[in-house]
């Protein structure tokens, strides 16, 4: 489900570029132990004066970073007064904003650094980011970001840290996930950063860290999962992953590796939590493709296929099964547009030119010659599957008889866009499959019984489960207990907690500021929780707005109050608006014999007004009063 986060909308996607220049402030809360936020930065509304930061030092400095390869296997050194801090700032509240960092000494590193998508309880807002002040504040000990694989919730935080850095920066990953980095800098303009190609089975050193990465299977190629050591200790992160032993790329999750991290001792794991409520293994992205080429070989017209834009397995799948049946194959949709050509020139895509047709060329094309694959999996209504279900897509509109395939779950949430999708293609007399006919999708993680394969391969000492909502997390805690892990060193955190690992042992430390970070529209940072609020009113319940003149040394009501009503039942009648100004009427009056100043006049008239609606319509609308005092 993590993968399923990323694709929320093609208007968040596109709102994401437009927002590449905005300037806002944090709005983040604290996490449990968390200190007073003083600090100022750039789009950080906070109040003690930013660090300097030394070209000298940091992520960009090999002086002090030794970004070098190391020969693999190699044991970092141990100080028995080291102190290793693992400090979540997203990731453990839900499926999304995953990041990480781990501190020791004077290093830090950063392990992924994702976003989430809003839902219908984050009206107007685009993404949501967490807040990474904490890695401001200590942005002189920053010597590198560990990319594990390229989709949103684990990347598309990248470009807002960055242009909050103001300073370059390493970024490991493997190499499709740097080009889909890559892309995504460009939109943003971001020309602070340094990419830097690693590979499973390689080792880098970081400060006082040493990172080895191994090969894990998941939705996307190029997955990894990392084992970091340091003079306190070692941590073995999985990263998101399944076992899939049919993968479509051929690679599998490295047990060897891991075998091999587990004999040197791994003193904390870390792994993925979000398929811990499925009881059963999850099944191989190979099963899927059975079921799409049975589907497009039986379609007689066009077959759309809606994905998620970075899910390069399901849509090697989808070019392998149209090809077969002699079809081309049409892209659309933004970013799925973007990243098949980035998957295509490096590789990781395989379909010739000759198969690959323009969306604007399907004219004169035989409909039961052509696949389309495109975005809008989740119901947005801006993605090409919600502008061609409405009838809004430039180059392609759905006729009788064509099959539509939506090759992805509903994110929680989503459900009632997707059937409203679904409802719509329905109509115009689509054939549409979704997951209820058929098995034209599986989730990219592993389920309860590969989670404690893993965990018995692993064997730590301590287990802190990451990357789901608090349900998945205390699944997986269940899970490591099962396996002989025990229930003493099994750590459920939240977002800006701490742990700390010694030659003591590990133990809860002191918190760290955290929260959420809205990007709207041009804004990052500027939208709090305040106005959600207020804009969740105004759907909700509608809007009224009073406009009176009063004149407070006679105490007397100047004119005719106006009242005037949106979005609120019988907001239009006659008599309700006529009731409505003898009741503001008759509150100001009675205020201002009582010598009332303007902020108990408004109050006044907005308590009298909230009382007539709620008795009237039962509904309790956002009142705006305006006070002309005369």
């Amino acid at each position: 489900m993590a993968n399923e986060k990323q694709e929320k909308n093609e208007r968040g996607a596109a709102n994401q570029a437009a927002s590449q220049n905005g300037r806002g402030r944090r709005n983040g809360g604290n996490g449990n132990g968390s200190r007073k936020n003083n600090t100022s930065f750039k789009r950080v509304n906070l109040e003690r004066k930013r660090p300097q930061l030394s070209r000298g030092e940091g992520a960009d400095g090999a002086q002090r970073s030794e970004n070098r390869r190391s020969r693999r296997g190699s044991k970092a050194s141990k100080d028995p007064n080291a102190k290793l801090r693992i400090i979540p700032l997203g990731g453990l509240d839900a499926i999304g904003k995953n990041m990480t960092a781990f501190e020791c000494g004077g290093d830090m590193i950063l392990d992924d650094a994702g976003l989430m998508f809003p839902d219908d309880d984050h009206p107007g807002v685009d993404l949501i980011l967490p807040d990474y002040t904490y890695v401001l504040e200590n942005a002189d000990k920053l010597r590198g970001i560990i990319i594990t694989h390229g989709h949103e919730d684990h990347t598309g935080t990248l470009p807002y840290l960055l242009k909050d850095l103001d300073r370059t920066v390493n970024i490991y990953a493997t190499k499709l996930t740097l080009g889909l980095i890559e892309g995504k800098f460009a939109e943003h303009k971001i020309k602070n950063a340094k990419l830097i190609e690693i590979k499973s089975g390689e080792e880098i050193k970081l400060g006082c860290f040493k990172v080895d990465f191994f090969a894990v299977n998941h939705s996307i190629p190029g997955a990894v999962g990392l084992f970091i050591q340091s003079p306190a200790g070692n941590v073995l992160h999985t990263g998101d992953f399944k076992l899939d032993q049919t993968p479509i790329d051929g690679v599998t999750t490295d047990f060897a590796a891991i075998t091999r991290f587990s004999e040197q001792g791994v003193d904390l794991m870390m792994s993925d939590s979000t398929g811990a409520m499925n009881p059963n293994f999850t099944p191989s992205e190979a099963e899927v493709g059975k079921t799409l080429e049975q589907i497009i070989s039986q379609a007689k017209g066009r077959v759309i296929i809606a994905s998620f834009a970075s899910h390069i397995h399901r849509m090697q799948q989808i070019c392998d099964a149209a090809v077969k049946n002699g079809r081309k194959v049409v892209v659309t949709g933004r970013s799925m547009i973007q990243n098949t050509d980035i998957a295509r020139r490096l590789g990781y895509l395989k379909i010739s030119d000759d198969n690959l047709i323009d969306a604007y060329d399907m004219k004169g094309i035989p409909a039961d010659q052509i696949v389309i694959m495109c975005t809008g999996s989740q119901g947005e209504p801006l993605s090409a599957l919600g502008r061609i279900a409405n009838g809004e897509h430039k180059t392609i509109e759905i006729e009788e008889g064509d099959t539509v395939i939506i090759s992805a779950t509903p994110v929680p949430g989503n459900e009632k866009a997707v059937t409203r999708v679904i409802n719509s293609l329905a109509k115009i007399g689509a054939d549409v499959y979704d997951k209820s006919r058929g098995k034209v999708h599986v989730s990219g993680h592993a389920g309860a019984e590969e989670l404690k394969i893993m965990l018995t391969l692993v064997k730590p000492k301590a287990f802190m489960p990451v990357h789901g909502e608090a349900t998945h997390l205390r699944a997986h805690a269940k899970l490591a207990e099962a396996t002989g892990v025990d229930p003493d060193n099994i750590y459920i955190l939240e977002n800006g907690d701490a742990l700390e690992l010694s030659a003591m042992g590990i133990a809860r430390g002191e918190g760290v500021p955290s929260g959420i970070v809205y990007v709207d529209g041009l804004s990052v940072g500027d939208t709090s929780q305040d106005v959600l609020d207020e804009r969740n009113t105004l759907g909700n319940q509608g809007f009224a707005s009073v406009a009176a003149a009063v004149d407070a040394k006679r105490k007397q009501v100047v004119g005719e109050v106006q009242v005037s009503m949106h979005g609120i039942t019988g907001g239009d009648d006659y008599y309700l608006g006529q009731e409505a100004g003898s009741a503001v009427t008759g509150a100001l009056r009675k205020a201002l014999s009582k010598g009332a100043g303007a902020k108990e006049l408004r109050k006044a008239a907005r308590d009298a007004l909230l009382s007539l609606l709620w008795e009237r319509t039962k509904q309790r609308p956002m009142v705006v009063v305006n006070i002309l005092e005369v």
